[in-house]
């Protein structure tokens, strides 16, 4: 493994390209020594997104039981709102929210290369939530949204990026997303 060259797969979401801030994002990644080597603004369709999301019933029940434990949090009942307290039907019905956030704009797909490309560019994202999110980073500094609010609104939690999690992971949504097109390149920056 190259640390120094590591790759990572970046997604620039509905809200971050409706606000304007793909330059500011790129610019973030750059100033911080990440080089982009990949970049495409792009229609996806709803198959594409499908694709990107996991189909497995643990990875669905997961996000049901997320939020499960976001209703439990603020004493809201999941019954009363979806008609279901089952992890795995409000998965399904989360999971198909962000198919429909994921396909409502234009995305910006990149990828990043550098040092600990991935745990970089995650710290640079900051937490998933906004809300939660410390200031100096995309999500802290450009997104309030919340995981209460989104589901109460049955809608996607509106976080500006998606950042590959592990390299096992940026190497599949890098080939999911650029397949075996030549869009990435390789070259040498006055820092390198």
């Amino acid at each position: 493994m190259n640390f120094k060259n590591e790759k990572t797969f970046v997604m620039i979401k509905p809200d971050g390209v409706k606000k304007g801030l793909i330059g500011e994002i790129i610019r973030r990644f750059e100033q911080r020594d990440l080089k982009v080597v990949g970049l495409e603004m792009f229609q996806p369709s709803k198959e594409d997104i499908d694709q990107h999301y996991p189909k497995d019933e643990a990875w669905i029940s997961r996000l049901g039981q997320k939020t499960l434990g976001t209703y439990k949090k603020y004493n809201i009942d999941s019954k009363k709102e979806l008609g279901t307290d089952n992890d795995l039907e409000i998965g399904t019905m989360v999971r198909g929210w962000l198919i429909e956030y994921m396909t409502s704009a234009p995305l910006v797909r990149m990828v990043v290369e550098g040092i600990h490309a991935v745990d970089m560019v995650r710290k640079i994202c900051g937490v998933t939530i906004p809300s939660l999110a410390d200031m100096g980073t995309l999500r802290g500094d450009y997104s309030a949204d919340s995981p209460a609010v989104a589901n109460t609104e049955k809608r996607a939690v509106m976080n500006l990026v998606h950042a590959s999690e592990t390299p096992e992971e940026a190497q599949h949504e890098i080939k999911h997303w650029f397949g075996t097109r030549k869009v990435i390149f390789n070259y040498k920056r006055f820092v390198d």
